[in-house]
């Protein structure tokens, strides 16, 4: 009857939308697209395999989340300077400005930083020439980690006690200039330095530094600004720290000391740290990455002929 092959059609039909599941849930046959009406399974079966897919429920919809794009919180051990400047760029960035970074955050990985002061007594003609005589370096803290008297490697002319407080009594205990040396450039070795008028310390230990990892307080607009002195001016440690500190230094006649002048060009960094770096993470050009210590360096490259021996060029290995 006609009602019998409906029935038939109807189960045959059926049968086959329950494999059609089954082989699109197994890989084995690639999902058609779904019209806006639902067709209608019947059967425990199918209804099974409908919300069931080894052993979870399927999805109606085909749409799959893009992943959040998340920002590291720190930085590799082995990150160059300038990019802790701009990490830390990124940070102040976040949160509509918000957001606020200490200091001692380990971001900015404060045993990277030290401070220098030196100072100087005068040899050659007429004692013109500036030699090494003191050294003293501090730490983030501003703790002391090293402080010794250096012997030039000229005689001494004038000791310029009244501003380098050394006398010939220091000169007892003072080391060669070339061991001195040795131990501070140790000391000064992939950090970044902070010192006032920089210049003449790095001269007097016959050194040069990496101008992005140096950090020069007599060089820095914000801390004349808010000294209220002239941006352009040539301002003294003594006056930033009377007028940002409002502390005294190289006060009397005997001289100037190298460690409280390295602690506070120290004291005068961590005062504008946050908006120093910041500024510094705009004005840096990004150092390019080495090609020996680069982990991601493609060393394909040194397939081609270039970098191999002539004489196995020629042979036409």
């Amino acid at each position: 009857s006609p009602q019998g092959r409906s029935k038939k059609k109807s189960r045959k039909h059926q049968r086959f939308l329950e494999r059609r599941v089954l082989l699109e849930q197994k890989g084995l046959l690639s999902p058609r697209r779904r019209q806006s009406t639902q067709i209608p399974v019947a059967g425990p079966e199918a209804h099974a395999a409908l919300t069931k897919a080894n052993g979870t429920t399927t999805q109606r919809s085909g749409k799959v989340p893009k992943p959040k794009r998340v920002i590291s919180a720190s930085l590799s051990p082995s990150a160059s300077p300038d990019s802790i400047a701009r990490h830390h760029s990124v940070l102040l960035s976040q949160g509509n400005g918000s957001s606020k970074v200490r200091t001692s955050s380990p971001v900015l990985r404060p045993g990277k930083y030290v401070a220098i002061d030196c100072e100087m007594v005068g040899t050659g003609p007429q004692g013109r020439l500036s030699e090494l005589a003191r050294c003293s370096v501090v730490n983030y803290e501003g703790d002391v980690i090293y402080d010794k008297y250096v012997q030039p490697e000229l005689p001494i002319v004038d000791f310029r006690t009244r501003w380098s407080g050394i006398t010939k009594q220091h000169m007892k205990r003072a080391i060669p200039f070339k061991a001195a040396q040795a131990e501070i450039l140790k000391i000064l070795k992939d950090k970044i330095v902070v010192g006032h008028a920089i210049h003449n310390d790095f001269q007097a230990l016959k050194y040069f530094h990496p101008k992005d990892r140096t950090r020069d307080t007599s060089q820095i607009p914000v801390l004349k600004q808010r000294a209220g002195l002239p941006v352009r001016a040539n301002v003294s440690l003594k006056n930033l720290a009377r007028h940002l500190l409002h502390k005294r230094i190289q006060v009397g006649c005997k001289g100037h000391s190298s460690v409280e002048d390295a602690q506070t060009a120290m004291e005068l960094y961590r005062l504008v740290e946050v908006q120093w770096e910041k500024e510094l993470a705009r004005s840096l050009p990004p150092r390019p990455p080495s090609p020996v210590t680069d982990p991601t360096a493609d060393s394909s490259q040194y397939l081609d002929d270039q970098y191999w021996p002539t004489d196995l060029v020629s042979s036409g290995l």
